[in-house]
């Protein structure tokens, strides 16, 4: 059975930097794609940033470039997101997603779409404070 599970959250001051890892099993297909949500208190669940794994395109969204970067452990099945210069409206409880249904040129538009992912972890919370 498929799973996902995020380790790496916790408490941070503003500046701090975090990694947060999410490892997979369960699966052997090659293809597929690892999404990073995240869902403050009170705020829809928003996407933060994909990687395909496959072939290590990346995408994030525009409140977090710069200062987050996506990576993959292909032969462990593993998805790191490093968040540095971390700020207070980072707070939330952050979610990795596997899609299985993504083409290689498929934009970071429709890796936004929660439905277009096929499984999901049970979250990690990232407390950005000081």
């Amino acid at each position: 059975q498929l799973q996902l599970v995020e380790s790496g959250g916790g408490l941070v001051q503003p500046g701090g930097s975090l990694r947060l890892s999410c490892a997979a099993s369960g699966f052997t297909r090659t293809y597929y794609a690892i999404g990073w949500f995240r869902q403050a208190p009170g705020k829809e669940r928003e996407a933060v940033s994909c990687i395909s794994v496959s072939d290590g395109n990346t995408y994030y969204t525009d409140a977090v470039k710069g200062r987050f970067t996506i990576s993959r452990d292909k032969a462990n099945k593993t998805v790191y997101l490093q968040m540095n210069h971390l700020k207070p409206e980072d707070t939330a409880v952050y979610y990795c997603a596997a899609g299985f249904r993504f083409g290689y040129d498929d934009s970071w538009q429709r890796r936004t779409v929660e439905s277009q992912y096929d499984y999901w972890g049970p979250g990690t919370q990232v407390t950005v404070s000081s």
